[in-house]
């Protein structure tokens, strides 16, 4: 049996092997697919007509044909074939086709979601963790009602954009 690197399973060489090459190939293809990973198409089932060699995917929930059994895995196309690697938690992979990320969390591929505690525009932190809700204006005796119907968009805003709670 071969042994396999922890984090992406590459397959190892061990003493006295023969065929070190096949086995130092397949590590490289492996590399090659993920190292800086795109992918052209995420939650795919169906395997493209015409891939060129280099191209990947995200494989869908219920693959058919040579993607059959690959469920959530990334499939590459080399010149051996389709070569398939099990996502590990927190793998990201750039999706061109979306333009955005697709990002392996809690056992799914989640896609263009940004997770992050703060983010920061030129050093200066921009939008941070989700403040408690503001309350809409009511009341009073004085009425102003184009300051309230302002009031109360930017809350809806803020609200829509999960800055404010509900």
């Amino acid at each position: 049996m071969t042994e396999l690197t922890d984090r992406l399973a590459l397959p190892l060489l061990h003493v006295a092997q023969s065929h070190k090459e096949m086995v130092h190939n397949e590590a490289l293809m492996l590399i090659d697919l993920l190292l800086h990973g795109c992918v052209d198409g995420v939650a795919q089932d169906v395997p493209p007509a015409a891939a060129t060699v280099g191209q990947c995917w995200i494989v869908g929930a219920a693959p058919i044909g040579d993607w059959a059994g690959q469920a959530d895995r990334i499939a590459g196309m080399t010149e051996g074939g389709w070569r398939f690697v099990v996502p590990r938690e927190g793998m990201r992979l750039w999706w061109s086709a979306g333009e955005t990320t697709a990002e392996f969390r809690g056992g799914r591929w989640h896609q263009g979601e940004v997770c992050a505690r703060r983010i920061l525009i030129d050093s200066i932190p921009v939008v941070g963790a989700q403040q408690p809700a503001i309350a809409a204006p009511s009341g009073g005796t004085t009425r102003d009602d184009e300051a309230r119907s302002a009031i109360t968009a930017i809350l809806s805003a803020l609200r829509r954009h999960g800055l404010i709670a509900d």
